[in-house]
């Protein structure tokens, strides 16, 4: 397998080996536990600093994907080099998209965290079309407000927000939506691999990271007391971090933009059940309601991309 990612063509060998359902369970595993693992982090072990927590999760993936290169493991770059303004601009929206979804998590709920992606899909559909000219049939559309209405419902019981919080969960809306088009549309179109585009953007990110900490994370941070499970805890979600990256990567380059942020309404359905479990939040009736409503919007959301694919393929191949 590391062979075949070495080659010319490895982001084609990549989507191969690790297609989109499989992308998307890896994803799935991932994101779940990385959201109640940074929870923990910032509220049960008392680290404070969204941000800096970010960059530590930046600093361990840069770590292990040196580790990678120097064991001639990590996949090869393709020809078509990012130029230094792309670089850039993924280091900027890389790190503003993670660093305030982090400082969201710290200052709201589970609920509204997941609350405000719902907004994410809208911003993608009229993003690609003022972009790319890409157009959604009305189906799809129907599917994705099914989707919408019913994460809504089904988060509605667990609201916890401040104002600061808040406002943070708006400006990190847009910087999320743009991130997602330009990892799915580099990986496609340019041919690279998850880990090699992750490989050329960490560091850039890393900086403006750092940069950004005294913005937005609160004084005290060297008072922190480092302790053997508390160290842990937070390299256990750094390690989670470096998985998501790839992961979400992964899934940006085998399935699309718009088919990231619907899968990631899914994993709010199930956010929310662990939610109650692990943090004493209880759904109740109505967002179970709307939990089932989602899923709905869901699996019509894939029958109609399946469908779409079918067809194609049926023109192509009588």
């Amino acid at each position: 397998m590391f062979e075949t990612l070495q080659s010319p063509g490895s982001a084609k060998h990549e989507r191969q080996i690790c297609g989109p359902l499989a992308a998307l369970t890896f994803n799935l595993v991932v994101a779940v536990g990385i959201i109640f693992m940074n929870k923990w982090v910032l509220k049960n072990v008392g680290f404070h600093f969204p941000v800096f927590l970010t960059v530590i999760h930046y600093a361990v993936s840069w770590a292990l994907m040196a580790s990678l290169k120097f064991f001639s493991i990590l996949p090869a770059s393709p020809s078509s080099e990012l130029t230094p303004l792309s670089l850039f601009t993924f280091g900027v929206v890389n790190s503003v998209s993670t660093g305030l979804a982090n400082v969201s998590l710290k200052y709201n709920s589970v609920g509204f965290y997941q609350m405000a992606k719902i907004a994410i899909t809208p911003l993608i559909v009229l993003a690609e079309f003022m972009w790319h000219k890409k157009r959604i049939t009305f189906s799809k559309v129907i599917a994705l407000t099914v989707v919408s209405v019913g994460v809504a419902i089904a988060t509605v019981t667990d609201l916890q927000f401040s104002l600061f919080g808040a406002c943070v969960a708006l400006a990190w809306i847009i910087p999320s939506a743009v991130n997602k088009i330009l990892w799915s549309n580099v990986q496609q179109q340019q041919n690279w691999t998850a880990l090699a585009l992750m490989w050329k953007t960490t560091p850039i990110t890393f900086l403006f990271l750092v940069f950004m900490i005294p913005f937005l994370d609160p004084p005290g941070v060297l008072a922190f007391h480092w302790s053997f499970s508390n160290t842990s805890a937070i390299l256990m979600s750094a390690f989670l971090g470096f998985l998501l990256q790839w992961s979400s990567a992964l899934t940006l380059g085998a399935t699309s933009a718009i088919s990231s942020a619907v899968f990631g309404q899914f994993k709010t359905c199930v956010i929310l059940l662990g939610n109650y479990y692990l943090f004493g939040s209880n759904p109740g009736t109505t967002s179970i309601f709307g939990a089932f409503i989602a899923i709905g919007g869901m699996s019509l959301y894939t029958y109609l991309g399946i469908h779409a694919i079918k067809r194609q393929s049926g023109k192509v191949l009588p």
